[in-house]
């Protein structure tokens, strides 16, 4: 009876987990301990968004993996990500967290990772992309009043610096590369920019294989392995 009551309480801990973060810890019986964690919709900043829009909170991320890092008994992450985009310094800070996780990380492109959400993409050890996935890779914008100045345009051109040097020290893709599609003019019919759609990430050196959450976990089960061994040497 007490096993019993004890499951139950784990599954409505882990139903509002995932409820709450869109996160849920997974464990296998004398196995890898993983933390799962998801990135959707739009990465909501320093302003609160419409109650209606799906959103992934910074302040409830960064808190988490930084638990995560502090956490022995998990070995590793899994990061599935389905993004318009969002709030550019915020994604940022994620993505930087992320990219300094002593854990084994490995990325899941499900839908789209747009705009910031490349650099949240490739910031893991390892990446992957469903064959329908989409990445839009396309200049800096500021919502509201802009003024009109040198050093504005200056300020976007070292924010888009920054983003795509980020992008370019965790992939293949060159920050020419980036920022060429980044200004593709004959892509989209309002803005500058490039799609990707699944092996075309794969093909521009942003992400590594192509594939589904099969294996992806395959994948990071693997790379527990090796960082284990590596560890006991």
């Amino acid at each position: 009876m007490g096993d019993k009551l004890k499951q139950q309480e784990k599954d409505k801990n882990e139903n509002e987990q995932i409820k709450d973060m869109g996160e849920l810890t997974l464990e296998q019986e004398e196995g890898h301990k993983i933390h799962l964690m998801s990135i959707i919709g739009e990465i909501e900043g320093h302003e609160t968004l419409s109650p209606n829009a799906k959103t992934t909170k910074y302040e409830h991320v960064l808190p988490k993996l930084a638990a995560i890092e502090d956490d022995n008994k998990v070995d590793g992450v899994m990061l599935l990500l389905n993004t318009v985009g969002g709030d550019v310094e915020s994604g940022l800070a994620i993505a930087e967290m992320i990219a300094s996780l002593s854990k084994p990380t490995v990325s899941l492109v499900l839908g789209g990772s747009h705009s910031i959400g490349v650099p949240l993409a490739v910031s893991t050890d390892y990446s992957y992309i469903v064959p329908t996935g989409t990445m839009v890779i396309h200049p800096v914008r500021l919502n509201g009043l802009v003024i009109g100045a040198p050093q504005t345009y200056d300020y976007f051109q070292q924010m888009q610096d920054r983003i795509t040097g980020f992008v370019a020290e965790h992939c293949f893709a060159s920050q020419e590369r980036l920022e060429e599609m980044m200004m593709n003019t004959s892509m989209l019919t309002k803005d500058l920019g490039t799609i990707l759609v699944g092996r075309q990430a794969v093909e521009e050196g942003i992400i590594n294989e192509v594939g589904g959450i099969d294996e992806a976990m395959k994948k990071l089960h693997q790379m527990i392995e090796e960082d284990k061994q590596n560890n006991e040497i």
